[in-house]
């Protein structure tokens, strides 16, 4: 008779758990506010007994919380594009931001020069809904059937990107452009697909990579020391 009820307590299990939305964001928060102490999660990184003890998926809550947490100045400024995407992606997550700490909430800047291009890159925990402040750009996303959405979108235009697929926006205008990114994450998490592939360290085998993109060592090579 006990393992009767066990197997019908573990079949009701199961059926709870498929029965369960799944989460599209950041686990609910258990209290108003809970503003994140960068001392304490430091602390505890670079302290090996410490870090082996407690286990944080986030951030520690900050004990004396002022209005001034839950103000972010960052965005107010356009991000310098000089580099070689011609694009810069200034965030007011938790990193920056530590008021939005268990809010589940996090915005960007994304600035672009003309031709400016936000490669091809997906974020992990996080949907991303984009505002056009200024300029022309070309968005788009692939999912996991390899299908292309892309639109040329324009000044006031929203445009949003399912979470975890590939997508990109490039500057098809003369002018800069500026977009405003939402995600309903306190830290979406950024994967730049180029970068993950050919920059990760320790490196990833050229001859797995020449072999998935049916190209030669030598070219890996050659694109490694691009990163």
């Amino acid at each position: 008779m006990a393992r009767v009820h066990l197997n019908v307590a573990a079949a009701c299990a199961v059926v709870l758990a498929l029965a369960a939305p799944s989460l599209a964001g950041d686990p609910d928060m258990l209290q108003d506010v809970c503003v994140a102490d960068k001392t304490i999660r430091k602390h505890i990184l670079t302290d090996d007994a410490l870090h082996a003890a407690l286990k944080i998926n986030g951030f520690p809550c900050k004990a004396n919380v002022t209005a001034d947490d839950f103000f972010f100045d960052g965005l107010r400024n356009p991000g310098n594009t000089n580099n070689p995407n011609g694009a810069m992606v200034t965030a007011a997550n938790v990193d920056t931001f530590a008021g939005v700490n268990t809010l589940g909430v996090s915005l960007a800047r994304i600035d672009y020069a003309p031709g400016g291009l936000n490669p091809p890159h997906t974020h992990p925990r996080a949907t991303e809904i984009i505002f056009v402040l200024e300029g022309v750009l070309e968005v788009g996303f692939i999912t996991t059937a390899d299908k292309l959405f892309s639109k040329i979108i324009t000044k006031g235009d929203v445009f949003v990107f399912p979470r975890g697929l590939v997508h990109f926006q490039q500057n098809r205008g003369h002018g800069p452009a500026t977009v405003i990114a939402g995600f309903n994450s306190q830290l979406q998490g950024t994967q730049q697909v180029a970068m993950t592939l050919f920059g990760a360290t320790p490196p990833v085998s050229s001859d797995i990579l020449a072999k998935g993109f049916r190209i030669d060592n030598r070219l890996v090579d050659a694109i490694k020391a691009r990163f």
